[in-house]
């Protein structure tokens, strides 16, 4: 089975990244087909990869800055014929599924629709864009959904990462899919047998998290909550903060596991596709306090391993926050829940998924 991987761009590190690296381990004969990529900004193991950028790649000052060159994305993908392939996997938030696959079994994991396309108001508040330049841009947004959907319907099948997105798969592609979780590295966490009492928050400090919510909430309460993580939403958190609030900064990958099997709770006050920091929590053993929408309707089982606040505001997390007693969650609830997302499931239930729908078409094909 020739299999080729598909990765809208290399040039920054997040969870669509960390899905890739699995798919390159699962598949690591495979190609990467992506849009450019700076190896400057990326860790070395990427190196080793046969990695094939498109014409984009030339394009100046793209490697730090591509944001101003998406309407040129799709025209990229939709150059991109992999047809020779028999089975093409592609690993999108943006504009990957554009390929042109031919008779190749195409099979898109969708880390999430394109967002700026199609929730671009929610974008544009996210990214503080203004009015004006959101007046300018909505007319490239209208061409960019009608590519986008059209590009959907050449996919074979669309994997989702959480319930939110199979939704909005079905919502805006019209379109089915199977949810395989995202894989989450379970085996480095480990509980802690003492606990310390201060609720924990690990995250980009930008905007959307909503980190101004659980920074509030405590300073309000004079509750302790330690903020991990930096970002450019940074200043603004400590403007608003009270003595009871203490910043991290970034912290290193091997002090995080430690730093979260011994905080009282673990706070995820943003609305995420699936978020992996809750389950790393519960890999530690740890109750979470969630907003109840997005990935962790998936990953926290109410009253079991964690509860939820309805609205996204300081109010209803303090309500949430003043009632909760750690002592009611038990740590092997915890951390059996996690090992549902644990890399080793990603594995399998992928690559049982691949072989599985491209046996189907050599069936079908055959009958054919």
């Amino acid at each position: 089975m020739r299999l080729a991987l598909v990765h809208d761009w290399l040039n920054q590190l997040g969870g669509a990244e960390n899905v890739l690296e699995a798919m390159a381990g699962l598949y690591p004969d495979a190609p990467i087909y992506t849009s450019m990529y700076a190896p400057d900004r990326m860790p070395d193991v990427y190196r080793s990869w046969d990695i094939r950028v498109t014409w984009m790649d030339r394009l100046p000052g793209i490697h730090r800055y591509q944001q101003p060159y998406f309407p040129l994305y799709p025209r990229a993908f939709g150059a991109l014929d992999l047809s020779d392939y028999d089975v093409i996997l592609s690993n999108k938030s943006g504009f990957c599924h554009g390929v042109m696959s031919g008779d190749a079994l195409h099979i898109c994991y969708c880390l999430a629709p394109t967002r700026y396309v199609w929730q671009f108001d929610a974008y544009a508040a996210r990214e503080r864009i203004t009015a004006g330049m959101a007046a300018i841009i909505r007319p490239v947004i209208s061409q960019l959904r009608r590519w986008d959907y059209e590009a959907a319907q050449r996919v074979d099948y669309f994997v989702a990462i959480s319930s939110d997105i199979q939704q909005r798969i079905a919502h805006f592609y019209n379109s089915e899919s199977t949810i395989i979780y995202p894989p989450v590295d379970t085996q480095r966490y480990q509980p802690n047998a003492t606990h310390e009492d201060y609720f924990l928050v690990v995250s980009r400090l930008i905007p959307y998290k909503r980190i101004d919510l659980a920074v509030r909430a405590c300073t309000e309460l004079d509750l302790p909550l330690v903020v991990a993580g930096d970002g450019r939403d940074r200043s603004r958190l400590e403007a608003i903060a009270g003595p009871t609030v203490k910043f991290l900064g970034r912290v290193p990958d091997a002090d995080l596991p430690d730093l979260l099997a011994r905080c009282r709770a673990f706070l995820f006050p943003g609305m995420e596709d699936f978020g992996i920091a809750p389950v790393e929590a519960q890999a530690a053993g740890r109750p979470v306090i969630a907003f109840r929408g997005g990935g962790a309707l998936d990953t926290v089982i109410e009253g079991t391993t964690g509860v939820f606040f309805e609205h996204q505001t300081v109010a209803d997390l303090k309500d949430v926050l003043q009632e909760f007693d750690a002592e009611a969650f038990e740590t092997a609830d915890c951390v059996e829940n996690a090992k549902l997302f644990d890399a080793a499931v990603f594995h399998r239930k992928l690559a049982a998924f691949i072989e599985a729908r491209y046996d189907e078409q050599r069936a079908s094909h055959r009958r054919g």
